[in-house]
């Protein structure tokens, strides 16, 4: 690169080394910044380069810092946006993250190594071991959750078609391939999966369906169905946290309190589960409480998870139905 020829960009690529080659650990002499410069085609003195350092601390607040050691003085950028803590935290969910392909991770890791120096990169580049940590094959994710924020803000029903994997392994449409048609509601993230919660136009009722095994979605001009999305301060009066809370393993169906009989040394798993705003009635060793859940199988399972610890009951209707679920499970055996 001929000498000079990029003169107009200098503050540029003063940045662009600060940036890349140093952090708190690591500085450059002048002479150092000097010849990088020099390297991408831009003219260089120590006196220019004094005011170009107050100039980037002033105008754009960046903490360039000088530091003297051995009768050498080193320059460097010695905070960011993101602490590098902070980013291995980023990097540690990414990587542990179902929805998120391996081909995705490493470019989401790549561009967050960009925002740390190169020395401070090679620390992000890290295998974060999971247990059971299996990783979608639908690259598409990404796209439908942006499409899906779309609509909802726009207020627009949405078509896809919906797979499962059958035991080849390969893709199997639902419904012969027919394409859904539903007014989204929210997107949940449970189980490190993302969930859309949408009306479903044909049977008037919520459904929940794995944004990762959703094809070829499209935004349509159809408004969405419900009295509740033609008012946006309706729509926002959901409690999402609390529905959430509801809900076990992403199964819909209605919601009902149920009262439950727990030991004593599971009230940290009602808290952690249900919040600190459930009301736990002291019972000598047990307490009992109330809490909404959508009623599934799932929830007959995490029930049973806890042992003689935990029972419910009431309503009669549900405990009715866990007592077939054990039945159905004992023929099973």
């Amino acid at each position: 690169m001929a000498k000079g020829n990029n003169q107009k960009l200098k503050m540029v690529f003063l940045i662009k080394i600060l940036m890349e080659e140093t952090d708190a650990e690591h500085g450059l002499t002048m002479q150092e910044i000097v010849q990088k410069l020099d390297s991408y085609g831009v003219n260089a003195d120590r006196k220019t380069l004094y005011l170009d350092f107050e100039e980037l601390r002033t105008g754009l607040d960046l903490d360039i810092l000088s530091e003297k050691a051995e009768r050498t003085v080193r320059y460097r950028l010695a905070s960011r946006d993101f602490e590098l803590a902070e980013l291995k935290l980023l990097v540690d969910s990414v990587q542990a993250a179902k929805f998120i392909t391996e081909k995705k991770s490493d470019e989401l890791i790549k561009k967050l190594e960009g925002l740390v120096s190169r020395h401070e990169a090679r620390q992000l580049q890290r295998q974060v071991l999971i247990s059971g940590r299996i990783k979608t094959m639908n690259e598409s994710i990404y796209y439908n959750v942006d499409i899906l924020h779309a609509a909802i803000s726009s207020n627009v029903q949405i078509s896809f078609q919906y797979f499962n994997w059958n035991v080849k392994k390969e893709m199997e449409l639902r419904h012969n391939g027919e394409r859904y048609r539903v007014s989204p509601k929210y997107l949940i993230w449970d189980d490190e999966y993302y969930y859309l919660v949408a009306l479903d136009h044909k049977s008037g009722t919520d459904r929940h369906y794995r944004v990762d095994k959703m094809l070829h979605l499209e935004l349509t001009d159809i408004p969405r169905d419900g009295e509740a999305f033609k008012n946006v301060s309706a729509a926002s009066a959901f409690d999402i946290n609390a529905y959430s809370k509801s809900l076990f393993g992403m199964f819909g169906g209605e919601t009902k309190a149920v009262k439950l009989e727990v030991d004593n040394k599971l009230a940290g798993v009602i808290i952690d589960r249900f919040g600190k705003e459930t009301m736990i009635v002291p019972k000598k060793d047990k307490f009992t409480c109330t809490v909404n859940v959508v009623v599934s199988p799932q929830f007959f399972g995490w029930v049973l998870s806890f042992g003689t610890d935990m029972r419910i009951l009431s309503p009669k209707g549900v405990a009715d139905e866990m007592r077939k679920y054990l039945s159905d499970i004992g023929n099973l055996y």
